[in-house]
């Protein structure tokens, strides 16, 4: 039986973010708001905690995992950065924008696209996420939360709980999130290559 967080969504509480980032170190697989909608998390290095994951979203071994930081200095170590994305990706974050970037050697293979050898990257505007992220000290493994049968990201904690309570070990409610998932932009090859249009707006990055 999974524990049931109540965070508030703009002053979260220290001592239940602590408790969740315990957990996380502990193998736990949480499910946490972002500012694009729920998502399912874990640490980095934790492959029994991915391979639930993969579990309970139905997900084949060739699926983009995102790599939830905190900051523009974060991703430097996960993700190769030249200058002009460098500008871009401080243009755009925080916010509802994934990014995908040749991963560097800190990016467990398992975690890369099998081909591509890139990893997706985002810095989400939202405090509950934010405080995790500090807390833990490095980013989330992280994907979002949509459940096999749907095509839209869960966004109501009290549906999703009776679902998942067997199979995640924390959900945190932060209140209802956004159906909208983030928007995708190819980086690899340094032009800005929008994948998916989402909540994020695409219009900013010609400026």
């Amino acid at each position: 039986m999974s524990q049931f967080f109540q965070i508030h969504a703009e002053t979260p509480q220290p001592r239940l973010i602590r408790q969740a980032v315990d957990l996380l170190r502990g193998g736990a697989v949480i499910v946490y708001p972002t500012d694009s909608g729920y998502a399912l998390g874990c640490l980095i290095g934790d492959k029994d905690a991915l391979e639930r994951i993969r579990q309970i979203r139905r997900l084949d071994d060739r699926h983009n995992f995102t790599l939830v930081c905190s900051d523009l200095s974060e991703i430097a170590t996960y993700a190769k950065v030249d200058n002009s994305t460098y500008r871009l990706l401080k243009l755009l974050t925080p916010g509802a924008y994934t990014f995908i970037l040749d991963a560097t050697r800190e990016v467990p293979r398992r975690l890369q696209h099998p081909k591509r050898k890139t990893i997706g990257i985002r810095v989400p505007d939202n405090a509950i996420a934010q405080a995790l992220l500090a807390e833990l000290g490095e980013p989330l493994m992280s994907t979002t939360l949509i459940l096999p049968g749907d095509d839209l990201p869960q966004n109501d904690p009290y549906e999703f709980r009776n679902a998942l309570e067997r199979q995640v070990d924390l959900i945190i409610d932060g209140g209802y999130g956004d159906l909208e998932p983030t928007t995708v932009i190819d980086l690899v090859d340094g032009v800005p290559v929008v994948v998916r249009q989402g909540k994020g707006d695409a219009s900013r990055i010609e400026q």
